[in-house]
C-alpha cells in the first residue's frame, strides 16, 4: 500500500490557519470530519488529547505528528498540513511546527495500514525531504513528492533484503553496518504507547546515526503489530550496551548484566548520538533483573517520592475500579429491588451475591493492595499483597489497611530480592517459585496480623463513625472539599485522591454510607456541564469547533466523566478550573447539607434513582453546573478579543 493511499487529497490543508496547538489540532480534525474518516469528533478529540497528555507529539525539525487509534475512525487516514508561519506546539525542540501529519487509525487497524504509517513516520527523519514538502503548493505535488520517495526507499528495502539473504547464505549475524570494519556493537528498544509514529522514527533515527558515527547497531520495534525484529540472546551478549528508548513497558529480564541506558522514546529520535555514544561507552547503569538493580535505582533518582507513590496507587486503583463500577452498580440496583420487592426477592439476591460482600465487592481491597505491590516489586509481590489486602478486609482494617498491606508487601519483595541476592547462582531457579513466595507471604502476613491489622482497624473504625456522626456544618466542609478536588485537575492526583477517599468509607461502612460518594459524583459531573452550558449559553465566547464539543459534554457530564472537560481546561487553565471548582465545591457542599447518600461508585444521572433524595442531587449538580458556567461565560473574552 502507498502512503497517498491515507493521505487522501480531500484532507490535505495546503494553508492552515491555526496559530495554537489546539486551533492547529481543531482544523485538522475539522479535515477529517468533512471527509466523513471519523464517526465521533469528541471521541476521537479525547484520545487525541491523551496521546498529546503523555508526552508532545511534536517532535521537533518543524514537524507535528498528533495521532490517535480509536473506534471514532471509519479509515485509517492521514491529513497533510503546512503553515507558513509556524504553529507553537510544544515541540521537543522549542521550535514552532510548520508540517503537520495527523494521523487517525480505526481501532481494529490492518497490518498494511500500521506498516504504512510506519513507512511514513520514518521519511519525515529526512530533513531534505520536509524542506521539499514545505515548498509543495498543491495537494498533486504532495502526493508526487511521497510516491517518489516512497518507491526510492522500496528500491532501497529490496536492496537490504538481498544483502541479507547473503549474509544468511553464509551464516554472517545480521545486524545493521555502519562500517563493516567496525567491532563497535549495541542494540537498542524502541516503543511508545500507540506504536504508530515514535516507535519507528526513533529506529530510523537510530540507524542513521550509527551508520554516520560507524557502528554497528540492531534495533527491536514494540510497534502496534507486536515486537518485530527482536533481538537474539547472542547480539546482546555480543553488545557493547544497550538502549531501550521506550515510554511504555517492554521486556528487560533479557538485559541481567548489561549496561541499560532507559530514555524517553522522545530520546530515541532527538538524542540518538548521545544514547549510541553512552552504550558503547558503557556510560550506563548495571541492568538487574533480579532486586533493583542499578539501571532502575538511576531512574528512580529522577523520580521523586511523591510521583513514585502516586504511580503505584494509580496502579493499584486503575486494576481496583473494574470492580467497583461492575459491582458497585449491580449493588446499587439490588438496594432497589429491595426497596420494591423486599430482600426475599431472587433477583435482589442474586445481585447481592455477584456484586456484594461474597462478590466483586469482595476483591476490592485485595485487588488493590496486590497490584500496589506489583507495581513495587513486580509478579513476586502480587501474591503477598493480594493476601494482605484480604487480611485488611477480614480484620476490619478496610481500605486504609489494604493500602499499606499493597505498599508493605511490594517492598518486603524488595528487600528479600537483595538478601538472596548472595546466594549461589544454582538456587536463582528457586527464587521465584519458593523462596519469594513462601517468604514474602510469611513476613508480610506476620506484618499484617501483628501489626498493620491492629494499628488500622483501630483508624478505621474511628473513621467510620467519626463520618457517621458529623454534625451538619462540617459534613458541608468535608462535601465542599472532596467535591472541589474532583475539578482541581480533572483525572489527576487530587481527583483520584477524593474518589479514593469516597470508595474507602462506602466499602469500610458496609457499602450503605454512600454520603461522601455523593459528593464526589456531583464534583465530578459539574466541569463538563459547566463547559456544555457556557458554550451553549455564551456563544460568542467561544469557536464553533469548540462549541461542538461542547455538546458532547452534556452526555460525558452526565455520565460522570470529568475528563470531557480537560481540552477546554488546557486551552484557559484559569477561568476553566477556577469556575469549575467553585460550582464542584457547591455541588459536594450541597449534598451534604441535604444528607444526601448514594450507594453507587459511578454511573452520574443513570444511578441517581438509587439516592435517597434523588431530585436534590441532581438539584444540587444543576446548581453547581449554573453557577459554574456563569463564572466562566462571564469572565471568558469573547472570540475575536481573544
Amino acid at each position: 500500500m502507498r502512503i497517498t493511499d491515507l493521505m487522501i487529497k480531500e484532507t490535505m490543508i495546503m494553508d492552515l490557519q491555526a496559530t495554537t496547538k489546539d486551533g492547529a489540532i481543531e482544523e485538522l480534525i475539522a479535515s477529517l470530519e468533512a471527509s466523513g474518516r471519523i464517526n465521533d469528533r469528541a471521541l476521537f478529540k479525547e484520545m487525541i488529547y491523551k496521546r498529546e497528555a503523555e508526552s508532545s507529539t511534536g517532535i521537533g525539525g518543524g514537524i507535528a505528528m498528533p495521532h490517535a487509534k480509536t473506534k471514532a475512525v471509519n479509515e485509517a487516514t492521514v491529513v497533510f498540513a503546512k503553515s507558513s508561519k509556524g504553529v507553537e506546539f510544544e515541540s521537543l525542540d522549542g521550535e514552532p511546527a510548520k508540517v503537520f501529519f495527523m494521523i487517525a487509525a480505526p481501532e481494529g487497524a490492518a497490518n498494511t495500514h500500521l506498516r504504512t504509517l510506519a513507512a511514513l513516520s520514518r521519511l519525515l527523519i529526512d530533513t531534505d525531504f520536509i524542506d521539499k514538502l514545505m515548498n509543495t503548493q498543491t495537494p498533486d505535488e504532495v502526493t508526487e513528492l511521497f510516491d517518489t520517495k516512497q518507491a526510492e526507499e522500496e528500491a532501497a528495502k529490496k536492496a537490504k533484503e538481498a544483502k541479507k539473504e547473503a549474509a544468511k547464505a553464509q551464516q554472517t549475524p545480521e545486524v545493521i553496518v555502519g562500517n563493516p570494519d567496525s567491532d563497535e556493537f549495541v542494540v537498542a528498544v524502541t516503543a511508545c504507547p500507540t506504536g504508530i509514529a515514535h516507535t519507528f522514527m526513533a529506529e530510523d533515527a537510530l540507524i542513521k546515526k550509527a551508520k554516520e558515527m560507524g557502528v554497528n547497531i540492531r534495533v527491536e520495534t514494540n510497534g502496534s503489530e507486536g515486537a518485530q525484529n527482536v533481538l537474539t540472546a547472542d547480539e546482546i551478549r555480543r553488545a557493547k550496551g544497550v538502549i531501550v528508548a521506550a515510554d511504555k513497558k517492554v521486556e528487560m529480564a533479557r538485559f541481567d548484566g548489561k549496561p541499560v541506558l532507559q530514555r524517553p522514546v522522545s530520546d530515541g529520535i532527538r538524542k540518538s548520538e548521545e544514547l549510541i555514544r553512552k552504550a558503547l561507552n558503557g556510560d550506563a547503569p548495571i541492568y538487574r533483573s533480579e532486586g533493583k538493580g542499578s539501571a532502575e535505582e538511576s531512574k528512580a533518582e529522577k523520580t521523586s517520592v511523591g510521583s513514585k507513590i502516586y504511580k503505584d496507587l494509580m496502579n493499584g486503583i486503575s486494576h481496583m475500579l473494574p470492580f467497583v463500577v461492575g459491582g458497585g452498580i449491580l449493588l446499587a440496583i439490588s438496594f432497589l429491588i429491595e426497596q420494591v420487592a423486599g430482600e426475599d426477592n431472587v433477583l435482589f439476591q442474586l445481585l447481592q451475591t455477584i456484586g456484594g460482600g461474597t462478590g466483586a465487592f469482595h476483591f476490592l481491597i485485595p485487588i488493590l493492595a496486590g497490584f500496589i505491590a506489583m507495581s513495587i516489586g513486580d509478579r513476586p509481590a502480587l501474591m503477598p499483597g493480594m493476601v494482605g489486602g484480604l487480611m485488611a478486609v477480614n480484620s476490619n482494617a478496610g481500605f486504609l489497611g489494604g493500602l499499606a498491606a499493597g505498599f508493605m508487601a511490594g517492598y518486603v519483595v524488595i528487600f528479600l530480592r537483595k538478601a538472596f541476592a548472595g546466594l549461589p547462582k544454582a538456587l536463582d531457579g528457586l527464587k521465584p517459585i519458593l523462596l519469594y513466595p513462601v517468604f514474602g507471604l510469611l513476613i508480610s502476613g506476620a506484618i499484617m496480623f501483628y501489626l498493620f491489622d491492629p494499628i488500622f482497624g483501630g483508624i478505621n473504625t474511628w473513621l467510620v463513625n467519626v463520618l457517621n456522626n458529623l454534625g451538619t456544618g462540617n459534613a458541608v466542609i468535608l462535601g465542599l472539599i472532596l467535591g472541589g478536588m474532583m475539578s482541581i485537575d480533572m483525572g489527576g492526583p487530587f481527583n483520584k485522591a477524593a474518589y479514593a477517599f469516597s470508595i474507602g468509607v462506602f466499602t469500610s461502612s458496609g457499602n450503605t454510607n454512600g454520603a461522601m460518594m455523593a459528593a464526589v459524583m456531583a464534583g465530578g459531573m459539574v466541569p463538563p456541564l459547566a463547559i456544555a452550558l457556557a458554550s451553549t449559553f455564551f456563544k460568542n465566547k467561544f469557536t464553533e469547533q469548540e462549541r461542538k464539543s461542547g455538546l458532547t459534554n452534556y452526555v460525558l457530564g452526565l455520565s460522570f466523566i470529568t475528563e470531557g472537560a480537560i481540552p477546554f481546561a488546557a486551552a484557559d487553565p484559569l477561568r476553566v478550573l477556577t469556575s469549575c471548582i467553585v460550582g464542584s465545591a457547591i455541588a459536594g457542599g450541597l449534598t451534604q447539607f441535604w444528607q444526601i447518600n448514594l450507594p453507587a461508585p459511578h454511573g452520574g444521572i443513570f444511578v441517581a434513582a438509587l439516592a435517597n433524595h434523588a431530585l436534590l442531587f441532581l438539584l444540587a449538580v444543576a446548581i453547581g453546573s449554573v453557577i459554574s458556567a456563569l463564572i466562566l461565560g462571564l469572565w471568558k473574552k469573547t472570540v475575536e478579543t481573544k
